[in-house]
């Protein structure tokens, strides 16, 4: 999998913030959606806080690492998937992480099958598409393409 194309998806979808801020759910964020947990040194300060680019970046290291690593642990054939596959389950393993992705039980069927078509109406049936619709849309149709 091309870990650059990866990281350049999530970066156009999560953003790049140099501070501390509420995302949709109102919990602290910074960067390129790192939410902020008990072990960050910003846990508990204010949003505005200034984070530095560094900073931003080792995290984003750190946050692509685990992505990848939950993705294997959740799909058991996830490197049998075409690339394109593998993109778009990182992309949703970002936003969503593990808990809530690995509740999309009928997608992990059909990857299971590789029946891409009916992994994208999963994906189009889902509470996430309404929370996030342009990035949820953009990644149902490559998955679509995928199928086709």
């Amino acid at each position: 999998m091309d870990i650059e194309k990866l990281r350049e998806e999530i970066e156009a979808d999560e953003g790049n913030v140099h501070e501390i801020y509420l995302d949709h759910l109102k919990l602290p964020t910074f960067g390129i959606g790192h939410l902020v947990k008990k072990t960050d040194p910003e846990y508990g300060m204010p949003v505005g806080t200034p984070v530095s680019r560094k900073r931003v970046n080792s995290c984003f290291n750190e946050d692509i690492i685990g992505t990848i690593e939950d993705c294997e642990k959740l799909y058991k054939d996830f490197y049998k998937l075409p690339e394109d596959a593998q993109l778009i389950l990182c992309n949703m393993m970002y936003n969503l992480g593990y808990t809530r992705l690995s509740k999309f039980s009928k997608l992990k069927a059909s990857l299971s099958i590789m029946d891409f078509g009916e992994c994208a109406n999963q994906m189009h049936d889902s509470k996430w598409r309404v929370q996030v619709p342009n990035r949820a849309n953009r990644l149902i149709n490559r998955m679509k393409a995928l199928g086709a």
